[in-house]
């Protein structure tokens, strides 16, 4: 699957790229039909530890998915919206199932 990475007033080393696309292409096993996703690393400028924000768009035919966590490290970001994303995929495909 092709994962779009865009980091916002910061440059994401290549160790977080490589992450991030792992975990992306995980997701190919709960539904096959992923066309591309593409995530967005923002830092916001705050004294709060939680400060870091994982935004990911998948596209799949017909629909797209868009998930947005906020946590203290980009990888538990990246774990937590691919966790909501299985889930999701996974509902839409049983919803697919179902009508035909």
């Amino acid at each position: 699957m092709k994962v779009n990475t865009q980091s916002v007033n910061f440059n994401a080393d290549q160790k977080l790229i490589d992450f991030i696309q792992k975990r992306m292409d995980k997701l190919e096993l709960f539904y096959d039909k992923v066309i591309k996703s593409d995530v967005f690393l923002k830092v916001e400028n705050t004294s709060a530890k939680e400060n870091k924000i994982f935004e990911a768009k998948i596209s799949v035919p017909g629909d797209s998915f868009v998930v947005k966590k906020q946590c203290k490290t980009f990888e538990e970001g990246a774990d937590m919206a691919a966790s909501s994303l299985e889930r999701q995929l996974k509902k839409r495909k049983e919803k697919l199932r179902a009508y035909s």
